[in-house]
């Protein structure tokens, strides 16, 4: 990354935090060498929690999604997150693993308001914030792939310093958007000055590779389309025949014959047809094969129609007219159904209409303003908690599961990994589990991991959460053998019945008109199937941070060990902490390896005894590094002579050679 130029500076920037608290937001300034800082924690495997895929029910619809197979390989995590970053980056059996193959970070940290909440400390002072959130994007970043991208949910307190730091770390080219997301639709009206009704998220790349995929097409919006004549292209809704321009556009205006009734028909004044006439005349053939272009005697119908006047119309421009003219391939063709581009309205006694095809629409474009009414809001994710959690009211502005729904949709595609290292109540894991892709997630607060994040993922792979994402609510639809007008939705038509039922309520007249009644069965709809989207299946393992093993004592002005730092905690935070990979090989007197490096920890003094042991179980081509706790005279020289290239390391001095005001 090249140096910014505009950069922001904070008290003690060039400092470190260490944790002061278990499970709370509480830190400490340190020297960034202080090993307090520079630990790294592995982490320690729990349970494994899988689930199993309901089948399918003949009594409900299933979308694409349900079919996904789901996903075992997610991980969730005890911890504070900057450890949990750090583990994920240095320890080398989780870095392999997840360094640069994160496809989506999605982070929703302490928005730092000076607020109280039930389950957090929301209260962290700007500069311990920004260090606190500079630390742990310095890890995501490593973390992500290079076509990836994260997304950081904030409200007006800290987004614009949180935008100058993203700047500073990902570089201001790099910043996609600053989405705003309409989390409430009720004002509030104890606030003091404005009533805030939106938070931010702030979108960064890591590299231009990053590309989005487009938004879906809502259901109402498909709704539109309908497919009457059992068209083999699919469904497809009305649109115009015709386009404005027919005075620069005057060779697409021309009479076309009727193929039932016979009649000509011509464009609206100052419209052309929209298909050029070779087009419209192979689709016009699909009526009657014998339609042929001729020319007729009609330039003043044509100039009224281009309002020109008669001698300023072109005067080569031929009709589609049908020789010896015969309704039978018509009405046969109307009967039969599949009926071409250009289609007949009113029973085949109307005028034209072109197909527009559901296949050919685009998905939509991704725009800045998410409104809770795609998106969700966060009074419909406190219900869908305490649909999980009855009587529970933990989290004062949860996320709702549509949101996370969209973020994961426009960045991801199933397999992907979605990382979220402020779990909060879950959401984050459980769309992404929903939508076949694998997650990490952490928390900190053991109460909220154990209550909500894991009870909720749990329910999730056991198919016991049917809200949020899991399934589609019905949608308006145009009722059987009803096509809604072009422009006009399912929604609107409901709508415009609703309305009118109010405007005719105390005149029975009207309420027996056949125009009104008409109007009503052109506009009528009926609700779709609710569509479900998740079966359940798929699994997840826990794990808690290591505990740490290395402290600082400032009246001795030496790195101590904690109590701790023994037997095999102690072992593998000296393997995390020289960056080597745990054998797994239960024949191996050997901990950890690194290449053709063998790591052996012992828990004592190191002896010739223990040397001359060692040293027959290598390979011709290993060397060996001991991490002991005391080293006596000529030890090390005695390896170094016996093995070429190996070394003994004391611990922790070796490890953290720290000293207060000094360097590692």
């Amino acid at each position: 990354m090249s140096k910014q130029r505009l950069q922001l500076i904070w008290y003690n920037k060039d400092k470190a935090l260490i944790p002061t608290q278990n499970g709370r937001y509480g830190y400490s300034w340190v020297d960034p060498s202080d090993p307090r800082y520079c630990e790294t924690h592995t982490l320690v495997l729990d349970e494994y929690i899988k689930g199993n895929q309901s089948p399918k029910n003949e009594n409900y619809q299933y979308s694409d999604r349900a079919d996904i197979v789901p996903q075992n390989d997610n991980l969730m995590i005890l911890g504070e997150s900057g450890d949990v970053l750090e583990a994920l980056t240095r320890v080398p059996e989780f870095a392999s693993k997840y360094v640069g193959q994160i496809k989506l970070v999605y982070i929703d940290p302490p928005f730092n308001t000076s607020k109280a909440f039930t389950s957090y400390e929301d209260n962290l002072e700007h500069s311990i914030w920004l260090t606190m959130m500079r630390d742990r994007l310095l890890h995501i970043k490593k973390l992500i792939r290079d076509d990836g991208v994260i997304f950081v949910h904030l409200d007006d307190n800290e987004v614009h310093r949180m935008r100058m730091l993203l700047d500073e770390l990902f570089g201001s080219t790099n910043c996609i958007a600053e989405i705003a997301w309409e989390k409430t639709f009720k004002p509030r009206n104890d606030a003091k000055m404005i009533s805030g009704r939106h938070d931010v998220i702030l979108c960064y790349k890591k590299t231009d590779k990053f590309v989005f995929n487009k938004l879906p097409r809502t259901a109402a919006m498909n709704a539109a389309y309908s497919n009457p004549d059992k068209d083999p292209n699919g469904r497809w809704t009305s649109a115009p025949a015709t386009a404005p321009g027919a005075k620069t556009h005057q060779g697409m205006v021309y009479a076309i014959q009727h193929p039932i009734t016979g009649e000509y028909l011509y464009p609206p004044i100052g419209q052309c047809w929209r298909l050029g006439q070779d087009q419209m005349l192979e689709t016009m053939k699909g009526w009657n094969p014998e339609y042929t272009i001729a020319l007729l005697d009609d330039a003043q119908r044509r100039a009224e129609v281009c309002d020109v006047m008669p001698d300023e119309v072109r005067q080569d421009v031929g009709a589609l007219i049908i020789p010896n003219f015969s309704p039978d391939s018509g009405k046969a063709i109307y009967e039969r159904g599949h009926w071409p581009l250009i289609y007949i309205t009113s029973n085949g006694l109307g005028g034209f209409r072109k197909k527009t095809y559901l296949c050919d629409m685009e998905d939509r474009a991704i725009e800045d303003m998410w409104f809770q009414s795609e998106v969700g809001s966060n009074d419909e994710a406190k219900n869908e908690i305490k649909a999980l959690f009855p009587g529970e009211t933990p989290f004062a502005t949860p996320k709702p599961e549509r949101l996370l729904e969209r973020i994961i949709h426009i960045s991801t595609v199933p397999g992907d990994i979605v990382l979220d290292c402020f779990a909060g109540s879950g959401t984050t894991a459980s769309v992404a589990h929903k939508m076949g892709r694998r997650w990490v997630t952490c928390e900190l607060i053991e109460k909220n991991y154990n209550t909500f994040l894991k009870a909720r993922l749990t329910k999730v792979v056991n198919d016991e959460d049917p809200g949020g994402v899991s399934r589609t609510e019905p949608v308006k639809i145009p009722a059987k053998d009803v096509l809604l007008p072009d422009g006009v939705t399912p929604d609107d038509a409901t709508k415009f019945v609703s309305i009118l039922n109010k405007v005719i309520d105390d005149n029975d007249e009207l309420k027996k008109d056949k125009t009104i009644k008409e109007l009503k069965r052109l506009t009528k709809t009926s609700n779709s199937k609710e569509t479900i989207n998740w079966r359940g299946g798929g699994g997840f393992q826990t794990a808690h941070l290591s505990p740490a093993c290395f402290d600082y004592d400032p009246t001795l002005e030496r790195v101590t060990l904690t109590p701790e730092a023994k037997g095999s905690t102690l072992v593998v935070a000296v393997a995390a902490n020289l960056g080597f990979k745990l054998l797994t090989d239960n024949d191996s007197i050997f901990d950890a390896c690194r290449g053709n490096t063998v790591l052996k920890v012992i828990e004592g003094f190191v002896t010739k005894e223990i040397i001359d042991w060692l040293i027959p179980h290598l390979s011709s081509n290993e060397t060996l590094v001991i991490a002991a706790l005391s080293i006596p005279d000529g030890m090390r020289e005695y390896l170094r002579k016996n093995r070429k290239g190996s070394r003994i390391i004391a611990i922790p001095d070796d490890i953290f050679g720290y000293q207060l005001g000094g360097k590692e």
